[in-house]
């Protein structure tokens, strides 16, 4: 036998061990996520996705201005 072949005998079930074993690891912390209560955001947070809003309104609302040879739309 060649070196490539014991070397994949003995790597591919170390492998799918190390799934299930990452899968039952997950598995485990989801179930001690659910118990714990929510969480309460920070003053920080909160502060930090309001000026986030604040920012993408600004953007929101930025008109372009003319390029050089193109007139300034009056608006009625």
């Amino acid at each position: 036998m060649s070196f490539y072949k014991i070397f994949m005998f003995s790597m591919i079930p170390a492998l799918a061990i190390g799934w299930v074993l990452y899968w039952l690891r997950e598995r485990k912390l989801d179930a001690e996520e659910a118990k714990e209560p929510h969480k309460t955001t920070s003053e920080t947070l909160k502060k930090s996705r309001s000026e986030v809003s604040t920012w993408a309104q600004q953007m929101a609302d930025f008109k372009k201005p003319p390029g050089p040879g193109q007139r300034e739309e009056q608006s009625d």
